[in-house]
């Protein structure tokens, strides 16, 4: 068995084409939203949601059939319409550079967009390996419940509490001693998160001031 190798991929500024503008086209565009990616997406019809993302400038809506020239500089590829012997034509047009994922036909997909939460920085995706989309929805609804709202604040503060930490703090076992303090319940739930990790950080500097 081949396994997927699990990847983050940033695309700001890349081109990122999808073909297809019915729900399935509309999920894919939805995902890639907040990357800063250009999204093109090619098709002659497309749902109202997509209609208000083209209208709003959020993508580029071109209003026709595909074209093999409609792959060029593309990183990423999503053929995404109803129509098997479109999306295989597609794959087709595309370069061994490039990815290309097939909403009807998983095996010959680059590439698959798993389940994910996304929390501010936290992120997390789960696959099946294609075995059971629905199982991997049924794990991403539990660890919805798991990783609550609260986590977008508390990665921000980890994001900015790790850069001070590794500016000041020149020990590396204290250094390991903090970051590691940092990610306790006592700090995902305290009110005073901001104050408790300067009274923390104060308390290290102090101890290395007096070595």
């Amino acid at each position: 068995m081949n396994l997927n190798y699990p990847i983050m991929l940033r695309l700001d500024g890349k081109k990122v084409v999808v073909v297809g503008g019915g729900k399935v086209g509309e999920r894919k565009v939805s995902g890639l939203l907040g990357t800063n990616a250009r999204i093109i997406l090619i098709s002659p019809d497309v749902t109202d949601h997509l209609n208000r993302l083209a209208g709003s400038g959020m993508i580029e809506w071109q209003k026709r059939s595909f074209s093999k020239d409609d792959v060029e500089g593309a990183l990423l590829i999503f053929a995404a319409t109803n129509d098997n012997e479109l999306n295989q034509s597609i794959k087709k047009a595309a370069s061994d550079q490039q990815l290309v994922t097939i909403a009807d036909d998983p095996e010959e997909s680059d590439f698959h967009v798993p389940a994910h939460i996304q929390r501010g920085r936290l992120s997390i995706a789960v696959s099946t390996g294609g075995a059971s989309p629905i199982f991997a929805r049924k794990i991403r609804e539990q660890l919805e419940q798991q990783f609550d709202e609260q986590y977008k604040d508390y990665l921000d503060f980890l994001y900015s509490a790790r850069q001070r930490i590794l500016k000041e703090v020149k020990d590396p076992s204290r250094k390991r001693k903090i970051l590691t303090a940092i990610i306790s319940e006592e700090f995902l739930n305290s009110p005073h998160r901001e104050a408790d990790f300067s009274h923390l950080l104060q308390e290290i500097n102090d101890i290395e001031n007096d070595v």
